[in-house]
């Protein structure tokens, strides 16, 4: 009989669950999509191309692995279970065969990924586990720059966070971090019924498009990031008080916002990546033993 589809259905999961022993855990943030025609639509939204190299972080049992194999040129698949890592290629293998030499699989954590097999990742498509959904995605971006276009299903509250703008009631410190590297927007919404098994809470996509010109700033990533961390730890606050500590004082940190051209009285939530950048240029001198001691803790 020949296939017609390669995708996998609610009773190919659970067979597939079965055969391994598989149940998915809480701890790793496991739900399995287990609608065919939802991985479509996230290869659709993605945009993921004939010429593409996407790399895609927890596949799982490789529902949305065979969609995204099926379009792209080639697909790498970053899994940190051991079972599901050992099975991932003999399901490519048995329902794509085919493209079966186009596939790679990472048996890694996804936060200590440097490098990847093949041709640099032109894109990320991932159904990323909710418990480590935001430093997965940071750390993917940072390490790999040829990923251009980012399409990521995350729990529905972490998408509203990704994609708010300045000003907005949930824009925060990963807002700011995925705008330093990408345009970021909502690109839907994902039900619960679709997942096996069904989480508490609903998904949304986020597209993320690579900025064709970094921030324009002489401050590192992490010197930026750094003043973000600070005005957010304690949001209530206005800028002057929640940077006294990354400035040495409350009054330094005024010198260095007014430098900026910002309000010292102004909150994290109303800035954009760039007024933070413009802040962390204008970070003041340490003496030399607070610089030494920075250098011991290092």
């Amino acid at each position: 009989m020949t296939r017609t589809d390669p995708l996998l259905g609610p009773a190919d999961i659970r067979e597939l669950a079965a055969a391994l022993s598989v149940r998915p855990t809480k701890q790793r943030g496991q739900n399995f999509v287990i609608d065919a025609n939802t991985v479509r639509r996230i290869v659709r939204t993605a945009e993921v191309r004939p010429e593409d190299t996407v790399v895609e972080v927890g596949p799982g049992l490789g529902s949305l692995t065979l969609a995204l194999l099926d379009v792209a040129d080639r697909v790498t698949a970053v899994e940190i279970d051991d079972t599901l890592a050992a099975a991932l290629p003999s399901t490519v293998a048995a329902r794509l065969p085919e493209k079966a030499d186009r596939f790679a699989l990472v048996h890694c954590d996804a936060m200590r990924v440097t490098e990847l097999p093949g041709p640099p990742p032109t894109a990320l498509v991932a159904n990323l586990p909710y418990n480590v959904a935001v430093p997965v995605l940071l750390h993917m971006l940072e390490t790999f720059p040829s990923i251009e276009r980012t399409l990521v299903m995350v729990q529905a509250e972490v998408a509203d966070r990704l994609a708010a703008a300045p000003g907005s009631r949930v824009y925060g410190v990963p807002s700011v971090k995925a705008a330093w590297y990408a345009t970021v927007k909502r690109a839907g919404s994902i039900g619960r019924s679709v997942f096996w098994p069904a989480p508490n809470v609903d998904s949304g996509l986020v597209s993320l498009v690579r900025r064709t010109e970094p921030v324009a700033t002489s401050a590192s990533r992490r010197e930026v990031f750094a003043v973000v961390d600070a005005a957010f730890a304690q949001r209530r606050k206005g800028l002057r008080a929640a940077l006294a500590g990354w400035a040495g004082s409350a009054a330094a940190a005024e010198v260095a916002l007014r430098a900026a051209g910002v309000s010292p009285q102004a909150r994290g939530e109303s800035l954009t990546v760039e007024e933070f950048a413009r802040i962390a240029e204008h970070r003041p001198e340490r003496s030399a033993p607070a610089q030494q001691e920075k250098g011991e803790r290092a």
